[in-house]
């Protein structure tokens, strides 16, 4: 398949990835990423997906919103338990609870609770940042990074891993920075085809690349070694 990007792409494996992003996005459309009202609520949200799917978290977002806490100060108001109990449907709320409460202190320690500070900082910056907190991994600070904060990092989940595994673009071993650096190294420095290529990722996984993939059907079914 030749690849029609408008992105200036120099490298063999680009231009693969480019044709993968094409296919999924031919097949599925735009998928306008992330939905969330605002910054807080994505980042909150970041928390809240691990582990589990987007239904469940839309439900404790919605009980966060009717209750007046999605904000830094209604957050930071809340106890544990009481914040726990609100996010429940999105499971291991416990865990998650004290990991929101982790956020909301070094957004509060280190920007001084001005999200538009935290926002505003550099790239390295934030992500050591994010790093720093207990409970926030590469995955949960690179997609902070890109949907909240709009820099251009690729984020990597398990669908990412699954797709380039199944199409001989990764190994076994291959390790989260590994794979991010096979998109970062290869495509431009673009927030906007990262935000849109990471979401068709998502869907592509959630819809055919499953644990028993449904190859027959799938957009990537195309996506060949040449």
């Amino acid at each position: 398949m030749k690849s029609n990007s408008p992105y200036p792409i120099h490298t063999e494996t680009g231009r693969r990835l480019m044709e993968m992003f094409e296919l999924m996005l031919e097949h599925f459309g735009p998928q306008n990423w992330w939905p969330a009202d605002g910054e807080l609520e994505m980042m909150v949200g970041a928390v809240l997906t691990q582990n589990t799917n987007w239904k469940n978290v839309e439900k404790a977002l919605r009980s966060l919103k009717d209750g007046g806490y999605l904000s830094l100060e209604g957050l930071d108001g809340l106890p544990a338990e009481e914040l726990a109990q609100l996010i429940r449907p999105a499971g291991y709320y416990n865990i998650k609870a004290k990991r929101l409460k982790n956020l909301l202190r070094f957004l509060m320690d280190q920007y001084g609770s001005d999200l538009s500070l935290f926002l505003q900082d550099a790239t390295r910056s934030l992500r050591e940042g994010l790093l720093s907190v207990k409970g926030i991994g590469p995955e949960t600070a690179d997609s902070i990074l890109l949907y909240a904060a709009h820099r251009p990092v690729f984020v990597i989940d398990a669908y990412t891993y699954r797709i380039l595994y199944r199409h001989d673009m990764a190994d076994d071993q291959a390790g989260y920075e590994e794979l991010q650096d096979l998109f970062m190294d290869h495509l431009p420095e673009d927030a906007p085809l990262f935000n849109e290529f990471h979401a068709l990722i998502v869907k592509t996984g959630k819809h055919y690349c499953k644990k028993r993939p449904l190859c027959a059907k799938c957009p990537l079914e195309a996506w060949r070694m040449e």
